[in-house]
């Protein structure tokens, strides 16, 4: 099967060749930093990071940008709100609004890191490209689509009538849709015209205005991603990505003004679902949000990784409390298998596990060639993983070997193993803490031998207690930390 992705702008699941062979050029909106992250960020980063590096399974040499948005009308609000605020979790009294966004910059980055999302390519920030952005606005001006402010504020307007397919991208009229929020109605010819650049006003902080042909102000939130996108993938490139909520009117605006200064941009547009809680629209007002933070708080970076990466990525998921302790379940299957296999084939002389492709299961591989069919991936690598504790019960070592390897290697097409945490085989603290634990498990072999069952029972509970969990298997007694 060849890849196929659907394609938001023409509502169509579409073969993917890309532009230039055997390379593959990827953009999708990275955070506007004026909070930290919420779980709809995460999710989206990890629905691209998996479309990354399937990618690069699959033989392509990707290039991926996402950028970060460090000025906005809402960072600038956020550090306006701080001038005299008590100093608590998320606010730092009198903070500039420059350092406001690179602080949550950085929550940004932990959060990736966290939970094995790739570092792009590149990460432009918004800041660092004032000058390809005034670039992209003289083109548009110069080409009749885009006019300065009537009312000299120094604003300067995307003329979206001028451009006859405005509003293909969501299937919309003009004449159906809100006006755009993003500056006052006055110095625009149509109150859906959207801000390419922002007159600086009254009260807002000098720093945050640069020069420019039309006076100073900053750019506008849509401008920024086709003047960085551009810069480092081209004028057309093969993939646009983000989370569903962005199409409108975001990415409505940035094909508009693309494609309407002369780039082809993108070939593929590829939008991810909401994340709901108990089936609702998660809000603050209403009480109903998760952050990843929290979720980091319950389980562990594999476990919520694979909570957050298990849908279809256009679907929407949905959280509910018992989530992330079904997909713990989910991930000790896999890892307890992956323990249990390793201790049996590599006991037996192997080496270790070397990546090869060719241990992947043509299912999984059809699945996530599929536009991306996670849950029937996910579906494989179970089905894989049942097989192979059939075959360690059956004492059948290179079935277990092939099981194994081909569960290293769909565990790695996921992502899942950029997240987990070895434990320690070596070093004095893990020798120690093995000599320790390898005279109880003998205690309580001798206490199983001796018939002394409450003995045996007692030694296993506490260490138990103790965080150290215990497997009998047909070779001996194997202990582990147990899994948060």
């Amino acid at each position: 099967m060849s890849l196929r992705f659907y394609d938001t702008a023409t509502a169509q699941i579409r073969d993917f060749v890309p532009l230039k062979k055997g390379e593959v050029s990827l953009y999708y909106c990275g955070a506007t930093v004026q909070g930290k992250p919420h779980v709809g960020h995460i999710r989206s980063a990890i629905v691209f990071d998996q479309l990354t590096r399937w990618l690069q399974f699959r033989g392509f040499r990707v290039t991926t940008v996402r950028n970060v948005t460090d000025i906005d009308d809402k960072i600038l609000a956020k550090a306006a709100d701080s001038v005299g605020a008590e100093p608590s979790a998320d606010v730092v009294p009198d903070e500039p609004w420059w350092a406001l966004a690179y602080r949550f910059e950085q929550e940004f980055a932990k959060a990736y890191d966290t939970l094995g999302v790739q570092r792009p390519t590149y990460e432009p920030r918004a800041t660092g490209h004032i000058p390809e952005m005034h670039a992209l606005i003289s083109r548009l001006i110069d080409a009749g689509h885009a006019y300065p402010a009537l009312d000299n504020s120094g604003d300067v307007y995307f003329d979206v009538r001028s451009w006859d397919k405005y509003g293909s991208l969501t299937r919309q009229n003009i004449d159906d849709m809100q006006a755009a929020p993003d500056a006052g109605p006055r110095g625009k010819r149509d109150p859906r015209d959207f801000a390419l650049w922002k007159g600086h006003k009254d009260g807002e902080p000098e720093t945050a205005a640069w020069d420019s042909p039309w006076g100073k102000g900053r750019p506008g939130w849509h401008l920024e991603c086709s003047a960085m996108v551009t810069k480092y993938l081209g004028p057309q490139f093969d993939i646009h990505g983000g989370g569903l909520d962005l199409r409108f009117p975001h990415h409505e605006n940035e094909m508009a003004q693309s494609q309407a200064a002369g780039d082809g941009f993108a070939n593929f547009w590829m939008h991810n679902g909401m994340v709901t809680f108990e089936g609702e629209k998660m809000s603050k007002s209403i009480g109903n949000t998760v952050s990843p933070s929290e979720m980091l708080a319950e389980a562990s970076p594999r476990v919520v990784r694979y909570y957050l990466g298990q849908a279809h990525y256009r679907s929407v998921l949905d959280y509910r409390p018992t989530s992330l302790q079904e997909a713990a379940a989910a991930v000790e299957r896999i890892d307890g298998f992956i323990d249990k296999a390793r201790a049996k084939v590599y006991s037996t002389g192997d080496h270790g596990f070397v990546l090869d492709t060719r241990s992947m299961p043509a299912a999984f591989a059809e699945a996530m060639d599929d536009d991306l069919n996670v849950p029937q991936a996910l579906a494989v690598l179970h089905d894989t993983v049942r097989s192979g504790n059939t075959a360690l019960a059956a004492g059948r070592t290179d079935d277990v070997r092939d099981a194994l390897h081909a569960v290293l290697t769909m565990t790695m097409a996921l992502g899942l193993d950029a997240v987990q945490q070895p434990a320690r085989t070596e070093g004095p603290e893990h020798n120690a803490l093995d000599a320790l634990i390898q005279d109880q498990l003998q205690q309580r072999l001798d206490a199983r031998a001796a018939k002394d069952w409450a003995r045996a029972d007692a030694i296993r509970d506490s260490l138990a207690a103790a965080g150290i969990a215990v497997e009998d298997t047909p070779d001996g007694a194997r202990w582990s930390l147990a899994q948060g």
